[in-house]
């Protein structure tokens, strides 16, 4: 198993550095610039700018220094957010963010896995048809309508929680972390109810019905492991995606997590601050992939790394 994550490891450096050079290129497509704004700089004090940032390289030039720069694990100087660097950012972001995205990810995995087995035993029933209902409608709502809708009612209205910040402690993670699990939780439901029908009409699950196997020890040691194997593979992306924070979410109720600044630095054209944020989006997904892949192996005796 060692040597296969060694090997995935490896295989992976050149997709990130095909990402990196493509967002490195494509950022700079967008029109306008990092310093251009509502008031235009004297030329002198842009061009000064441009040369303490080294924008008035060539792009092969910038792009060399760029990917030197990151080899080493610097990631830049943000052009807009002064006296701050990439890294820096990054690192008071991304505890919010992972605080906020695990908790996010249990939660959904638990109640999404729990309803999903539940349809699953109960197929063609009223709980199957109610808990698909649900589900079909969690993941049609988006996170910006669901978002507001629990500000206005559990914060506003009827003042239970607070409405975005950091401030009040705790409690002002929690809308932000049921507002995020609601959409997957929804996805793992439906997953998970049809990957557990397909496996409960499997040889094995016969077989060990027919040797008289209590049906919760069936379920527990049988279906449900190989039936797990789609919200595995579901969860891997899904989970990078989370940490690394919802723009929405963050942007809603106001937390300084990755996502938040990955939008500033898009809409500031904030190079480098946007192109940090996308490598560690990349790495997490890539991590979070070999993550899934090394878990098959617990959940189907079968997979093999040999």
């Amino acid at each position: 198993m060692l040597s296969y994550a060694v090997r995935r490891i490896l295989g992976a450096i050149p997709t990130i550095l095909a990402i990196i050079a493509l967002a490195f290129f494509m950022i700079r497509l967008a029109p306008g610039g990092p310093f251009a704004s509502d008031k235009p700089l004297p030329i002198e004090i842009k061009r000064n700018l441009e040369k303490a940032y080294h924008l008035d390289e060539p792009l092969y030039m910038q792009f060399g220094r760029y990917m030197g720069n990151v080899l080493q694990g610097d990631f830049g100087p943000s052009f807009r957010m002064r006296d701050y660097s990439v890294n820096e950012l990054l690192r008071q972001g991304f505890p919010y963010s992972l605080q906020i995205g695990l908790i996010a990810v249990v939660i959904a995995s638990f109640f999404g896995i729990l309803f999903g087995t539940i349809a699953a035993l109960k197929q063609n029933t009223p709980g199957d048809y109610g808990t698909m209902a649900i589900a079909m409608i969690g993941i049609t709502i988006p996170n910006f309508v669901v978002a507001p809708l629990l500000v206005l009612l559990l914060a506003v209205t009827w003042r239970i929680l607070p409405a975005g910040g950091i401030t009040a402690g705790w409690t002002s993670f929690i809308l932000p972390i049921v507002a995020l699990s609601l959409p997957p939780t929804a996805y793992i439901a439906r997953l998970t109810r049809a990957s557990m029908i397909e496996v409960l009409r499997s040889n094995f699950v016969r077989t060990a019905r027919a040797k008289g196997l209590p049906e919760r020890i069936t379920i527990m040691r049988h279906t449900l492991k190989a039936g797990l194997l789609p919200v595995v593979s579901y969860l891997g992306p899904a989970t990078a995606g989370i940490i690394t924070g919802s723009i929405v979410i963050e942007q809603i109720f106001g937390i300084p997590g990755i996502g938040r600044y990955f939008i500033q630095g898009a809409l500031n054209r904030d190079y480098t601050l946007v192109m940090g944020t996308v490598i560690f989006f990349a790495v997490l997904i890539i991590l979070f992939n070999l993550l899934v892949d090394l878990l098959y192996g617990a959940l189907d005796p079968r997979v093999r790394y040999d």
